[in-house]
Formats: structure tokens, C-alpha cells, sequence
């Protein structure tokens, strides 16, 4: 074998690319999220629909705009998500009495069952999540990983 042919040999490895942040972010995401999926499977419910359930749980009357805000969310994705919840009667769309141009959400009896089954799994993924770190390093993740979404 000439020493070109060597140093393009396969390691086995995934070179330099182990190297990017970024990269490894990615990876991360798609091993919490596939994780996710699985536990949410038999509740039909994605992880922004969840979200959206648990803020609206926590702040009823809501106006829509500013549930796209506080989730970080496009106007027509957060538009997306409420139309199929509402659909499944999850919630309701209101009108603000301080502001008649505002929609406001509410959860629906169905969509407090929702919740409450989603909190459930929320803590068995938690509980995955959580189990490769110590509590130190749960709490200086969360504080890395918020300077970047900030």
C-alpha cells in the first residue's frame, strides 16, 4: 500500500468533523429528539405541540402572538400547531378583551387529559435524559446551553 493510500485509510473514526460544536450539538439533538419520539409515540403529540400545551396550562388566555414569542416560533408554525390542536379539541381560540385584534388560547378538558398524560412522559425522557449526567453538570448544561439559544 503506497502512503497516500495509508492516509486515507479509514479509522474508523469521524476525523476532523469530531472537532465542530456544532456537529456534535446536531448529534445530540437527533439522539434526544429520536428518544422523544419514541416516548411520545402513543399520544400523537409532537415536542412544540407539548409546548404549546404546557404554556397554555400554565398561562391560560395566552395570546397566540405572544405564545409564538415566548416559544420561539414563526407566526405561520405557531398558527400550524394551534389549528391541529384545536382540531383535536385540545384548546379554543378567544378574543382579548383588552384587544380585539388578539387571539387568545385556552385549554379544553381534552387537552388538559393531554397534558397531564404528556407530563408523564415528559418525566420518563427527563429521566433518560438526565441519567447520563450528574446533577452539577444538569444544571452548568442547561446554563451552556441557554447562552446559545438566548
Amino acid at each position: 500500500m503506497t502512503e497516500q493510500a495509508e492516509a486515507i485509510e479509514d479509522d474508523g473514526g469521524i476525523g476532523a468533523i469530531g472537532d465542530i460544536l456544532g456537529f456534535h450539538i446536531r448529534l445530540a439533538h437527533g439522539a434526544v429528539y429520536r428518544h422523544f419520539m419514541e416516548t411520545f409515540e402513543h399520544l400523537g403529540l409532537t415536542q412544540k405541540q407539548v409546548s404549546v400545551l404546557w404554556l397554555l396550562d400554565d398561562h391560560p388566555g395566552m395570546a397566540q402572538t405572544d405564545l409564538a414569542q415566548r416559544l420561539q416560533m414563526d407566526r405561520a408554525t405557531t398558527m400550524a400547531i394551534v389549528n391541529r390542536l384545536q382540531a383535536r379539541d385540545f384548546l379554543e381560540r378567544g378574543k382579548s378583551t383588552g384587544d380585539r385584534r388578539r387571539q387568545t388560547l385556552t385549554l379544553r378538558p381534552l387537552g388538559k387529559i393531554a397534558l397531564v398524560e404528556a407530563r408523564k412522559a415528559i418525566l420518563e425522557h427527563e429521566a433518560w435524559l438526565k441519567s447520563r449526567f450528574n446533577k452539577r453538570e444538569i444544571k452548568q448544561l442547561i446554563a451552556l446551553l441557554t447562552r446559545i439559544h438566548e
